[in-house]
């Protein structure tokens, strides 16, 4: 039976992380490993993960440079076969995430990871559905058009890691995109990927940027193409954000 690693970053996040925790709690696949790497919180966020203690394996609570650096942190104490990151604002769609993902690692034995689709929140109302990110099927050089898959659904074999290194901590805003890419289109690790809505993102949590931070982020989008000694096509960093245009017209269907 696989042996899934949950890596859960916080930081003063009282307000949210209940549900977070309640979410994974509730998930029907129990071979669970639970571990929040939290920045130092000030607030309640403490006192609240160890109402949940008995059910998380490490919690580790100390001043950190960052998101990317935390989840690197996270990585390092995994001991599962497959590491998922679910953020401290975001909850899963529904109890068979994780026995779904299980499922497929099991039935494609080749596979090193998958990912699914997501669904944009109202921060205090999870039911009001914001956006709808649907994925798709991967296919060779997407990248270059501008696809990506969303992390948060991103479920990765451990032994990955190991082989092709974590969160790249020069980037401070697009270290996930930058993995994905190195993962997925420059080492061409084989992917699954599973139609069905796997988490609810809250709008304007640790997982969002302000304006500020998107232009930014788009910047670092650039360099990580850079950092692989790879180019993308004229309009890729173009098409990457305009491709969430059709996120909002899903959210009617």
């Amino acid at each position: 039976m696989l042996k899934i690693s949950i890596i859960t970053i916080t930081y003063n996040s009282a307000q949210t992380i209940e549900a977070t925790l309640q979410s994974l709690l509730m998930q029907d696949y129990k071979n669970v490993e639970l571990i929040i790497i939290d920045g130092k919180s000030t607030d309640g966020t403490l006192s609240i993960v160890e109402k949940y203690r008995d059910h998380i394996a490490q919690v580790v609570s100390e001043k950190d440079d960052g998101l990317y650096f935390a989840l690197n942190k996270g990585i390092s104490l995994c001991t599962g076969d497959i590491i998922g990151i679910l953020h401290s604002d975001d909850v899963y769609y529904n109890a068979q995430v994780l026995t779904n993902v299980a499922y497929a690692f099991t039935n494609n034995n080749t596979a090193e990871a998958l990912y699914g689709d997501l669904i944009f929140v109202d921060r205090n109302n999870l039911s009001k559905i914001k956006r709808v990110w649907r994925s798709g099927a991967y296919k060779p050089d997407a990248f270059k058009w501008g696809w990506m898959p969303p992390h948060p659904t991103f479920f990765v074999k451990t032994q990955v890691y190991k082989k092709y290194g974590v969160f790249n901590t020069q980037l401070r805003y697009a270290a996930d995109y930058e993995l994905m890419l190195r993962f997925i289109h420059v080492r061409k690790i084989k992917i699954i990927y599973l139609p069905q809505i796997m988490v609810r993102m809250r709008l304007g949590g640790i997982s969002n940027f302000s304006i500020n931070n998107k232009l930014i982020a788009n910047k670092e989008d650039h360099k990580a193409w850079q950092l692989n000694g790879i180019k993308p096509n004229v309009f890729t960093l173009l098409l990457k954000p305009l491709s969430k245009l059709n996120q909002y017209l899903l959210r009617h269907i």
